[in-house]
């Protein structure tokens, strides 16, 4: 294996795992930049892995082989925007401690995936492998490129759409009325109420926003890398999109690109057992790399970013 191939292939595989990565932190981006914390994107990656797993799995049997990936992101569209009406409805409308909200939204969606898992699936604490799953496309002419042909142009069709979803994320909020009244209502909920903008509806948007991308970031990991869903399907990945959020300065593109840094890290972790100098080093040593990562980043990003200035604080309209 040439230079070439070995970066090639560390760039491919820090897509994959970055795309879940991305999906999630845009998510948070919507929620926070309306002014809702969203300490819950674990959680809802975790419905939404289970939502694809289970509902992919039915259409398997069902004989809707060709369509049941997609079937499956839809459901965890669906079911992680299900999910984050539960912490719309009780960080917006009563107005409860978002930070404790997003705690119990990851202890309940963990608690209640597992629960329904084994119910499906007569009392298996994981749904069946997938025999139907998403796999590479290889976009034509570009895919033979030296190098970027397969790094990039060669990708699961979830990677493709993400990257469209980070520009379209970035026009919307810069370059749309809608981007600037849910901005608006993170920054100065008082001021964009009184010219009429709704604080409620454009928190309520932003939060399902948020359960719908991290539902895709949970559905991602479960119909391109592990194939079946479990208790260990997510492990720790929504924290680190909400760093990757933190990190990113809630700019698309910022979260993005440290997404992508913090993909790499993960990928580090998975490409370096390929070598033989790797078999020296403890198994657990690249396990907690990309946590270590992240502690690292985040570290040095406090004081640096500064975060929607009504972030995390409840509204209500009758004390305007």
């Amino acid at each position: 294996m040439n230079v070439l191939e070995i970066i090639g292939q560390l760039i491919n595989i820090t897509l994959v795992f970055s795309t879940a990565l991305i999906f999630t932190a845009l998510g948070g981006l919507f929620s926070e930049r309306s002014g809702v914390i969203n300490i819950g994107l674990e959680g809802l990656m975790v419905s939404g892995a289970f939502a694809a797993a289970v509902v992919t799995e039915y259409a398997i049997r069902g004989g809707l082989e060709q369509s049941a990936p997609w079937l499956g992101l839809i459901a965890a569209i669906v079911y992680g925007i299900l999910f984050s009406l539960l912490h719309a409805v009780s960080t917006i409308t009563f107005r409860a401690d978002q930070t404790v909200v997003g705690v119990v939204i990851n202890i309940l969606a963990l608690g209640l995936s597992i629960y329904l898992t084994k119910s499906l699936f007569e009392g298996s604490g994981q749904t069946p492998t997938l025999e139907v799953v998403f796999h590479k496309w290889a976009i034509p002419y570009l895919s033979d490129i030296p190098l970027l042909g397969q790094a990039i142009f060669t990708a699961y069709p979830t990677t493709y759409i993400v990257i469209i979803l980070v520009v379209i994320s970035t026009y919307v909020l810069f370059r749309t009325p809608f981007g600037l009244r849910l901005r608006a209502v993170g920054e100065h909920p008082s001021s964009a109420d009184t010219v009429g903008i709704s604080v409620a509806k454009y928190r309520y948007i932003g939060v399902m926003l948020s359960g719908a991308l991290a539902g895709l970031g949970g559905a991602t990991i479960t119909l391109t890398t592990t194939s079946s869903f479990a208790h260990n399907t997510i492990s720790g990945q929504g924290f680190i999109a909400l760093a990757a959020l933190i990190f990113g300065k809630w700019n698309p593109l910022g979260v993005a690109g440290a997404a992508i840094f913090f993909g790499m890290a993960q990928a580090l972790r998975n490409f370096a057992q390929l070598f033989d100098w790797a078999q020296q080093i403890p198994n657990e040593f690249f396990y907690m790399l990309p946590y270590l990562l992240t502690l690292i980043v985040l570290a040095g990003a406090v004081g640096r970013s500064s975060a929607p200035a009504a972030l995390g604080e409840p509204y209500d309209s009758a004390k305007r």
